[in-house]
């Protein structure tokens, strides 16, 4: 062992010295150091370029998350994650590759890319090589009802009839696919393109006779409504809002505004009646409520048409537009027309419709906001819709309101508080059964008068005196006129003076109808037009014409213009008792007191205004005709002014 080591140690000695042995040569030693390369006279050679900068030619190059608009060019990286021999490929063979590699799942979700580029031919094209195809199990790609239907949307987007989609529902036996809801809508969509009614009810029917999953649903009423509703079948399209409210489905607000605006055009107000009572039954369609400009047109119509319970759901779809816009953020505020709501309010009184009276006030305090009190024609409606239904105790209440928010208004409370005019049904109301009634309301109001805070109204005192008048009760008539300063501490106005003088003349009276003329001048009470009118008439009642002729000119006199009616009273009362030239004699006194009302007084002379101005005409009139008394006109006679005949 030692013996073999040692002769291992020696021919490693002598491998050390042969690497150690210097050998001669000739050659001079090579330098280590790299050198460059002499030049060689190549003339076609080019050299080599760089590597392009990143910054400037790499499409890549700001696809980086450090880039905020990275997103923008998504579409170039994601082209380059495509291979690119699909790239290169054309259209036709780029969809046959895919119709080999995608399976249902994923080709489901290819369409749905497809989808948001609106590529609806590619999808097209796409199913149908899939469908010819083969799986990964070399059997035939099958597709499901869902995939089918998104074949079907895109022909119906490129634009195949409803025959064509019809054969490709058709055809969805081959595939052993049941037709569903949403297949039977895509041919319906086609057909109310192409205005087919007949097609279409034929379509909803075979949905109906079919199973579970062909069903109707709330698009498919709506789209054969709404084409029946746009080709004028209003009694079909009614019909099928039958059957989808009885089915229980939504309405669409599209299709209840067409629904309205058709029955209105029609003149179908009660129909429409029905159809909004059916809906507001059912929680789905309960909300529903046409455009605010339609829900104005309709209240006009429902006025004209004295359709209280249809006005009064056009006044709550007012109301719900309001809300609508007070919760809106940022709020959108809106108002009904106070004219509309006083015209609902007199439709109110004429049907006795008490909720139409609530909801009109409603309304219309809720569109005021509290800035302002409704004007004098809102009271004055209320006051009229609630005297016609016989509500005396709220009748009043809104009067003590209006003489509370307009009372002050001197200049025209003579004409507002007049029980006369404004305030007559509120008189006719009072006496409808006669002192009963009368008396009734007499008391509540002393009642009120001794109250904390009292309510003291001469106003309301004087429709009692109106009313007592128009029951030929002279004597309660003058019994609540002289209650106005002795019982109640106010004092009379001219609208009792004139109530009184109205209650004597009915009676024949005009003794003490003239008399209370009297007392009222001496007063210092000012008396107005109708305070002539009603002395006149006193004085015709009477039989006499020519103290009601006095008392119009008097009334001449004193600024006024008398009425169309009372000349036409006294112009009868002449001729029943024969004075003709008193009758003619009148007319034209008063068409001299009054040029500018020539043609009412020759209307109702029957004379014409060219032989008035006429110098040689028979009633041609001297100038100091004023001075002259009716036996100084021999001219005006039964030939000369033939309206006496």
């Amino acid at each position: 062992m030692m013996a073999s080591q040692m002769a291992i140690l020696t021919r490693t000695r002598m491998l050390v010295r042969v690497n150690q042995i210097k050998c001669i040569s000739t050659f001079s030693a090579l330098s280590q150091e790299p050198q460059l390369a002499e030049p060689t006279h190549v003339t076609d050679t080019q050299t080599t370029p760089l590597p392009p900068n990143p910054a400037s030619g790499s499409p890549l190059y700001h696809e980086n998350w450090r880039n905020p608009n990275a997103s923008q060019n998504s579409a170039s990286l994601a082209q380059s994650l495509v291979p690119l021999g699909l790239l290169s490929q054309s259209p036709a063979h780029r969809i046959q590759y895919l119709s080999h590699s995608l399976d249902a799942p994923a080709l489901m979700n290819h369409f749905a890319d497809l989808m948001t580029q609106q590529r609806w031919t590619d999808i097209k094209e796409l199913f149908e090589f899939w469908v010819r195809s083969l799986d990964k199990n070399g059997k035939p790609n099958k597709p499901d009802v869902n995939l089918y239907n998104l074949y079907l949307r895109a022909n119906f987007m490129i634009g195949a009839t409803a025959g064509d989609l019809l054969d490709f529902v058709a055809q969805m036996d081959d595939f052993a696919l049941v037709p569903n809801t949403a297949s039977f809508n895509l041919v319906l969509k086609a057909m109310r393109q192409a205005k087919e009614t007949v097609a279409s009810e034929k379509l909803l029917e075979r949905m109906l006779q079919g199973g579970k999953e062909s069903l109707p649903n709330d698009e498919s009423y709506d789209l054969v409504i709404g084409l029946l509703f746009e080709m004028q079948q209003i009694e079909a399209a009614l019909k099928r809002i039958d059957m989808a409210l009885e089915s229980g489905y939504k309405l669409s607000l599209k299709v209840f505004t067409e629904c309205v605006a058709s029955c209105i055009k029609q003149g179908r107000l009660d129909t429409l009646v029905t159809l909004i009572e059916r809906c507001k039954k059912t929680d789905q369609n309960r909300a529903l409520y046409p455009n605010w400009s339609l829900c104005n047109y309709l209240a006009e119509v429902a006025m004209q048409a004295d359709n209280s319970k249809l006005l009064f759901y056009a006044l709550e779809f007012m109301a719900k537009w309001i809300a609508r816009g007070e919760n809106a953020r940022p709020p959108f505020l809106l108002s009904v027309d106070e004219g509309l709501i006083v015209s609902a309010l007199a439709t109110a009184g004429r049907t006795y419709s008490s909720n139409l009276l609530d909801a009109s006030w409603a309304i219309l305090r809720r569109s005021l906001r509290q800035k302002k009190v409704p004007s004098p024609e809102s009271f004055l409606g209320k006051i009229y819709a609630l005297a016609s239904l016989g509500n005396l105790q709220k009748a009043f209440g809104a009067l003590h309101e209006f003489e509370t928010a307009h009372g002050s208004s001197i200049d025209e409370a003579e004409d507002m508080f007049s029980p006369f005019t404004s305030l007559y049904p509120l008189v006719v109301a009072s006496s409808k059964k006669g002192f009963e009634t009368l008396d009734s309301v007499y008391y509540q109001l002393e009642n009120l008068s001794r109250a904390d805070p009292p309510y003291k109204s001469v106003a309301a005192l004087n429709c009692i005196i109106l009313g007592c008048g128009n029951i030929w009760d002279i004597e309660r008539t003058y019994q609540t006129f002289d209650a106005i300063s002795s019982s109640f501490g106010l004092t009379p106005n001219i609208h009792s003076y004139n109530a009184l003088i109205y209650a004597f003349g009915k009676l024949k009276k005009t003794f003490e109808a003239s008399r209370v003329f009297e007392h009222m001048l001496s007063l210092g009470v000012k008396p107005n037009a109708k305070s002539y009118s009603l002395l006149a008439d006193a004085h015709l009642i009477n039989r006499d014409q020519k103290a009601a002729l006095s008392a119009i000119d008097e009334m001449v006199t004193a600024g006024y213009i008398p009425s169309k009616e009372t000349l036409k009273k006294i112009r009868r009362r002449c001729i029943r008792e024969m004075d003709y030239e008193w009758a003619c004699f009148s007319i034209l006194i008063m068409a001299l007191n009054m040029p500018h009302r020539f043609s009412d007084l020759f209307y109702i002379g029957n004379i014409k205004s060219d032989d008035w101005h006429s110098p040689g005409s028979a009633v041609a009139v001297p100038m100091n005709l004023m001075t002259m008394d009716a036996t100084n006109v021999p001219e005006l006679t039964v030939e000369a002014a033939p309206f006496i005949s």
